[in-house]
């Protein structure tokens, strides 16, 4: 147990020393380790000496260094500058003999030059340090001048060349088929298709009608015009250009519109025509107006677009200055027409007028934008009214020339007066006119008012044309030939709103109404007419009380009825009837229908009449002494002089 116990302790002892071995060579190591440590220190701290000396020995040389660098760098950069400014020179000059040569040869060039010049002025403009910019700036402002004003003239001579007044042929070729004159080419002259579209089958599609625009100016020469134009504006040269452009289209357009056959007349020029020449030269001149708008005033607002394209105002100005004086001289036309004397005639003629004003509203709207064209506008609007209320007036003049006509002129067989068939054919007119009729009373009105106004004023012209046929039928002698006379107009009347359109706008109970009256008229004829020859046909007076039929001495017989007044009656009755069919054969009913109707009433009443008189009392005359003194005729003899009554014949006296 105890020999263990030694060894164990003397382990530990061996350890401890090898320890303290260890910590003293650890010891010598540290100490080592500082001293190189200090070692390097030291070394470190005598480059860092030696570092600051060679840098404050260097520093003079980076300094040269640096400024020669600097120097290097100016130079270039002068050398740059120098290099541009040359080239801007010798642009200058590239420029200077392209301008000088002109831009009729090659206008491209030109205008390249001319840009050129502008950007070389904004070169020396920012570099005002170079001596002589001045100078250059003064030469080249000069020469861009010169160069402006060559443009103005090759603009003037480019656009001279090219305008030239459009042949009418050419602006016929250009309308649709329905509306190109006939007859040979160039005349229009009383060739040119009738403007009232309401009697034309084509009219519901006349406004739809595909109109082609006649090519004024080629559209090569457009972008060269267009580039000159550009560049006189940007010189500030607008005025020039506009007058230019001015003086040179406003001229072609008016001697186009000359060659159509467009006249300016004054208010007193139109007053001192006849009417037919004054009709004829406003329906040329409707169509001149869709001419002039759907084809020249298009055409030349295309061409003005184009050229002044990007410059709006001066775009709108240069065609109101161009188709001002043009327009004026269309306008002044519908003016006079619109401030002349009023008179019926004249009404159609007003409506046609107003209707093409309606129908180029629009487009006169398009082409006239802008507040350059505010005075067309408002001109062609102006016309529109005005020929608007005159039409409304002379409507109203109509109404009471109809209700005052005093014209003596009696119609002597009754017939349908000239004032009757002149009102309905006009009434009949009218309603060709119904469109355009309710657009005219829409000026005037609100609303759906338009189409019951234009019941009204038909109904008013109506009894206007009635209230004068009462009148004039107050002139005959003859009382039945006033119901004749009434009877036939009247007639002719209903019959006319019954095959036109006025029978939707006046009704059936406006017809139904007129058919009554003509009846009674025919009925009042017959009582008045034939009342008195019926009289001798009747039994009163001929019999008196008593029987038999046995025949007296004197004449009679047992009833009482003396063949003296038999004869008498009978001879009587020839008289008036001789004398009815005499007058009244040369009486006229127009209307087959109607004239065949009064003969069938007629001879309902008379040939019962007379047969039965006849049958009755024919035998006290057939039996004594010439009985066909007095049985003249035969019932059949009767029914076919009848059928020769209001022939608006003179017939001979029948034979005895």
């Amino acid at each position: 147990m105890g020999i263990p116990s030694r060894r164990a302790g003397g382990g530990v002892a061996v350890g401890v020393d090898m320890l303290s071995d260890r910590a003293a060579h650890m010891r010598e190591a540290l100490v080592k380790s500082q001293s190189i440590t200090d070692n390097m220190v030291s070394i470190l701290g005598s480059f860092d000496h030696r570092l600051s000396a060679l840098e404050t020995a260097m520093r003079p040389t980076q300094i040269r260094t640096h400024a020669t660098r600097r120097a290097h760098e100016n130079i270039d950069k002068t050398l740059k500058a120098a290099e541009v400014i040359l080239s801007q020179f010798d642009l200058s000059r590239q420029a200077e003999a392209k301008i000088l040569k002109g831009p009729h040869e090659d206008l491209e060039s030109y205008l390249q030059a001319i840009d050129q010049l502008r950007n070389n002025i904004k070169f020396f403009s920012n570099n005002k340090s170079f001596k002589s910019s001045d100078g250059v700036l003064n030469h080249t402002n000069t020469l861009l001048a010169k160069a402006i004003s060559k443009l103005e003239e090759e603009f003037r001579q480019l656009l001279a060349s090219y305008s030239k007044p459009v042949e009418p042929e050419r602006l016929f070729e250009c309308l649709p088929n329905s509306m190109r004159p006939s007859g040979s080419p160039g005349d229009s002259s009383g060739k040119i298709p009738s403007s009232n579209g309401h009697h034309d089958p084509q009219h519901d599609t006349m406004e739809n009608a595909i109109y082609t625009t006649p090519t004024l100016i080629p559209p090569r020469i457009l972008p060269l015009l267009h580039d000159l134009a550009t560049q006189m504006v940007q010189a500030g040269n607008q005025q020039k250009l506009q007058k230019v452009y001015r003086d040179t289209r406003s001229v072609v357009l008016e001697e186009s519109l000359r060659k159509l056959g467009v006249e300016k007349l004054s208010k007193d020029d139109v007053q001192k025509m006849q009417w037919e020449m004054l009709e004829a030269k406003i329906g040329n001149w409707i169509h001149f107006m869709r001419i002039a708008v759907k084809l020249l005033f298009a055409g030349e607002r295309k061409v003005c677009d184009q050229i002044f394209e990007g410059y709006d105002s001066l775009m709108d100005q240069c065609f109101a200055d161009v188709t001002a004086a043009s327009v004026a001289v269309l306008l002044s036309f519908g003016d006079a027409i619109a401030k002349s004397k009023r008179s019926p005639e004249k009404l159609f003629v007003l409506l046609d007028m107003y209707e093409i004003m309606r129908e180029l509203h629009t487009e006169i709207d398009v082409l006239f934008r802008g507040k350059a064209c505010n005075d067309i506008r408002e001109s062609a609007l102006g016309l529109t009214k005005r020929l608007a209320q005159t039409a409304q007036e002379t409507f109203g003049d109509f109404e009471e020339a109809v209700e005052k006509d005093a014209t003596k002129t009696a119609v002597a067989d009754g017939t349908v007066h000239p004032l009757t068939s002149y009102v309905i054919n006009y009434v009949k007119f009218l309603f060709d006119y119904q469109s355009t009729l309710k657009q005219l009373f829409q000026e005037f009105a609100n609303g759906d008012e338009s189409n019951s106004q234009l019941a009204a004023v038909t109904m008013r012209i109506m009894q206007a044309l009635q209230t004068n046929l009462d009148g004039k039928s107050k002139q005959y002698r003859d009382t039945s030939l006033t119901h004749l006379f009434l009877m036939n107009n009247i007639h002719y009347m209903v019959r006319s709103v019954r095959r036109s359109e006025a029978k939707d706008l006046l009704g059936d109970d406006w017809v139904q109404r007129h058919r009554r009256v003509v009846q009674q008229h025919a009925n009042q004829y017959k009582r008045i007419a034939w009342a008195k020859i019926l009289q001798c046909l009747s039994v009163q007076g001929l019999t008196s009380s008593g029987g038999g039929s046995s025949v007296s001495a004197d004449g009679g017989n047992s009833s009482g009825v003396s063949r003296a007044i038999i004869k008498d009656r009978l001879k009587t009755f020839n008289i008036q009837f001789e004398e009815l069919h005499q007058r009244q054969s040369q009486w006229t009913v127009p209307d087959s229908e109607l004239r065949e109707s009064l003969r069938l009433a007629v001879a309902e009443v008379l040939l019962p009449a007379y047969r039965s008189f006849i049958k009755r009392f024919g035998p006290l005359v057939e039996n004594g002494k010439n009985p066909q003194k007095y049985i003249r005729y035969t019932p059949e003899d009767l029914e076919h002089m009848l059928g020769e009554f209001f022939e608006g014949k003179t017939l001979n006296e029948p034979k005895r």
